[in-house]
């Protein structure tokens, strides 16, 4: 599990894409992987949420604020993706 790897990228890396933005998840992409890559993205989509949130809260600076609130965003959002695709194949990710 430690060593699967998206398009040539270990896990922890292409989450951090698609956290930042340079990644995009959909079907399509996702068409090709097994239930194990898609337990493990899934894990660590939700890891990094949960990295994100528990760091402190820029209270004063709106830029670092909409930073976080994007990259929230953008796993969400791929997360939703991901359990849709999952629950579509009949695959069960949790």
């Amino acid at each position: 599990m430690a060593g699967q790897q998206i398009k040539g990228r270990g896990i922890v890396a292409v989450v951090n894409d698609i956290a930042d933005g340079f990644l995009y998840l959909n079907t399509i992409v996702l068409k090709k992987y097994d239930v194990e890559t898609y337990k493990t993205l899934y894990h660590g989509l939700k890891k990094v949420q949960k990295t994100i949130r528990s760091e402190a809260f820029p209270s004063n600076d709106t830029l670092k604020i909409r930073k976080r609130n994007i990259r929230l965003q953008r796993l969400h959002t791929a997360v939703m993706i991901l359990e849709h695709a999952a629950k579509i194949k009949r695959m069960s990710i949790f």
